[in-house]
């Protein structure tokens, strides 16, 4: 798998972005324990470019845990290419886009997994995003609003048209938060469509080594 020019080998295995969990520290943990590639907490792009010194500290990345990406949420056009602009000057190899979060106090005020309630929107915003950076830009989101708008299959096409490098799928949608199982056999219809051409990383319940090279 190649993320632009950066090449993760055959069977890559990710640190999934966690807020309050992938600390600095912690990522370098996991690098030591084999993470092909970790991310950063999300960063609140609004916070971000008023300066606010707690986020600003979530951009601080080391050597040792390269590669790395830097993961931006918000639902500003605006914003969200200003906060592009600032995490590439912190040089990380990936800046990624959270179009998946559920909790209510970041999906329900239309950002994260509330992106999947205005689509043109998130592809706006991907658009300028992949424009305003050179490095690569990635995207990681859900199957959909609910159980009846399972949107990825479609939506994947048209994240892919906006320049994005790869996507990672979060195998629920934001109805479903994190209870019941992640449905992986929707990720295999993205991954399995011959009009993608972008790596396609699977996210949910992966506890386990066993787990891990079953979703393979």
């Amino acid at each position: 798998m190649k993320i632009g020019s950066i090449d993760l080998g055959e069977h890559p295995v990710f640190l999934a972005p966690m807020e309050d969990v992938t600390d600095i520290s912690f990522r370098l943990m996991c690098k030591r324990f084999g993470a092909d590639m970790v991310y950063t907490e999300f960063v609140s792009s609004d916070a971000l470019i008023r300066s606010v010194n707690k986020t600003q500290e979530k951009l601080t990345v080391a050597e040792d845990e390269r590669p790395v990406a830097i993961q931006i949420y918000g639902k500003e056009v605006e914003a969200m290419v200003e906060a592009a602009k600032i995490c590439e000057a912190a040089r990380p190899d990936i800046l990624d886009i959270n179009f998946g979060c559920p909790v209510k106090k970041v999906a329900g005020k239309g950002a994260g997994a509330g992106m999947l309630r205005n689509i043109p929107l998130m592809l706006e915003i991907t658009r300028e995003v992949v424009k305003a950076v050179s490095i690569p830009v990635t995207v990681k989101t859900r199957l959909g609003w609910d159980a009846d708008n399972k949107i990825i299959v479609d939506l994947a096409e048209q994240l892919q048209d906006c320049g994005i490098a790869a996507l990672s799928i979060h195998g629920r949608t934001r109805a479903q938060m994190y209870t019941g199982e992640a449905d992986w056999t929707l990720i295999g219809e993205v991954k399995n469509n011959p009009r993608m051409h972008i790596p396609i990383i699977g996210n949910g319940d992966v506890t386990s080594a066993e787990a891990c090279k079953q979703r393979f």
